[in-house]
């Protein structure tokens, strides 16, 4: 027998509990894999060789991720979300098993690469089926669990990676994931039950592969730039002119496709698009932060790279708290414009004093800082896709939740590429003002040293060097507060659209259009 979700008055049905542990299993999944990869590329390194190739183990699985994101949540409003996401997983599976079996970096970039097709339909899938399953007006006490997930994997991930690598061989950092998607993969079959689509229009071949020669195309550009070839070169030009053609013929495209992969009518509310831009910005901001912090407290407050997650846990704690927070008032108020203007105001602050930071500060001052940083997140990471998803009509569940989350990766890519620009420059001639000839020569190859080449240095180099991190840290920081501003603006705009508090009654779309009911869910 079939039972509805229940209204934020009533008592979830165990099998919701269930599904919603399965699905936030997936999303530690998405997560947690380049985090526990990354501490194990060393050892790989070592055993597989192929050195030069080495970013390409990212950069094979985050371009993967990233073109196959929007295309998962078409396939999932189209044929079943249910399909869509368990087919998502097994992808997943898949390219993990190869990749712990790999026998050349080749090889393994190859399988890493399936690996993020997989991971592209796990977010997605994830917040599409939360958006079908529970009312946004009941959503936001989920809210805490998936920034708990988010903060668990940040901190835990090197750790957990580290363990694996030095106890079970590298091979297990992706053999760990099995047993856990199998977990996923058995409770989402057995227990979730969404009603099953068959749309007669076709996917949009033409669509999906403008969209993904742009995608792919920006992510080159923006992981390539500065560091495998100059920004101005021919290569990154090339790359530039074929993405912003791709996009735009992608557009273009889009207002004629009978069954677009990204419907343009979704931008005509307002709200969708100003969470949008936040998505992006938050993303732009979030990654140059866990990228810079541990780098500057490794460099320059001696912290030990082994512990790095650990040290982003006040950003990551005040981050979980005020998500934490702000989806029970949303759900107890069903207000929720403040948190983005909350959010974006704390942002510019928090981002604002990191800049401060120089040799001399403390590692409590700089912890402080970093928690003023997560209680600005926090009020809009799980905000913006609440927001969003609210914005449209159910049918168009997947494409909203597909496109927040790859605007935010984008701004991800963005935010490291540019960032990590301006540290470089600013590091490279620090060195050269502080320590001369020397400190040109060692800032050469990279401007960002490991703790073992830091420890080799003179000690009027590795001064120069604790200075020059301090201020390209101030730099990337001031650039973040300056991007982090248009958030606030943008917050101001946003309509308090009442959010739809169950199946029953559809609340109207900002446009007035009447927004489809939930989805069913059957009890076992």
């Amino acid at each position: 027998m079939a039972d509805t979700v229940e209204s934020v008055e009533g008592k979830k049905p165990r099998s919701v509990r269930v599904v919603l542990l399965a699905l936030m299993i997936a999303m530690m999944l998405a997560m947690l894999d380049n985090m526990i990869v990354g501490t194990a590329m060393p050892t790989i390194v070592g055993e597989l060789g192929g050195l030069e190739h080495l970013s390409w183990v990212v950069t094979g699985y985050t371009l993967a991720t990233a073109a196959s994101t929007p295309i998962w949540g078409k396939v999932g409003d189209m044929y079943g979300r249910k399909g869509a996401f368990l087919s998502s997983i097994v992808i997943f599976l898949i390219g993990s098993a190869l990749s712990g079996m790999a026998q050349n970096m080749g090889e393994l970039i190859g399988f890493r690469a399936v690996q993020g097709l997989g991971a592209g339909g796990l977010m997605v899938g994830v917040m599409a089926i939360i958006g079908d399953l529970i009312p946004p007006r009941e959503r936001g006490k989920y809210t805490g669990m998936m920034a708990g997930v988010m903060a668990l994997a940040m901190i835990g991930g090197p750790l957990v990676g580290g363990t694996i690598t030095d106890n079970w061989g590298w091979r297990w950092s992706f053999y760990i994931n099995l047993p856990l998607g199998a977990v996923a993969l058995v409770l989402v079959s057995a227990v979730l039950h969404l009603p099953k689509k068959r749309a007669k229009a076709r996917i949009d071949f033409l669509g999906v592969a403008l969209l993904t020669v742009g995608i792919t195309s920006i992510v080159l550009v923006t992981t390539w730039g500065g560091t495998e070839y100059a920004w101005t070169s021919a290569r990154i030009m090339e790359l530039t002119g074929i993405g912003v053609a791709s996009l735009v013929g992608f557009v273009f495209w889009q207002t004629r496709a009978a069954e677009p992969v990204v419907p343009l009518h979704m931008f005509r509310s307002r709200n969708f698009t100003l969470m949008s831009v936040i998505g992006f910005i938050t993303g732009f901001v979030m990654f140059g932060a866990t990228l810079f912090l541990p780098l500057y407290q490794q460099a320059v407050q001696g912290a030990s790279a082994t512990n790095s997650g650990l040290l982003l846990l006040p950003m990551l704690g005040a981050m979980l708290v005020t998500s934490m927070v702000a989806g029970r008032v949303t759900t107890n108020s069903g207000r929720y414009k403040i948190f983005p203007i909350a959010g974006g105001a704390l942002m510019i602050v928090g981002l604002y004093l990191l800049s401060l930071m120089d040799t001399d500060t403390t590692r409590f001052t700089s912890g402080v800082y970093m928690a003023v940083l997560g209680l600005g997140m926090g009020c809009l990471m799980q905000t913006t896709m609440l927001v969003a998803q609210n914005s449209v009509e159910m049918k168009d569940m997947g494409v909203a939740s597909s496109s927040t989350t790859l605007v935010r990766t984008l701004g991800s890519s963005f935010g490291v590429a540019i960032m990590g620009a301006l540290f470089n420059h600013r590091v490279q001639d620090v060195m050269s003002e502080r320590a001369g000839t020397l400190g040109s020569k060692i800032t050469e190859q990279s401007a960002q040293l490991d703790a073992a080449s830091l420890a080799k240095l003179p000690a009027v180099a590795r001064e120069a060097y604790q200075h020059a991190v301090s201020a390209g840290t101030h730099s990337a920081f001031v650039l973040g507060a300056a991007v982090a501003i248009p958030v606030l603006i943008a917050a101001f705009f946003v309509k308090e659209v009442p959010l739809r508090s169950g199946p029953q009654k559809p609340a109207l779309a900002e446009g007035g259009e009447d927004v489809a009911p939930a989805a069913v869910i059957e009890t076992v």
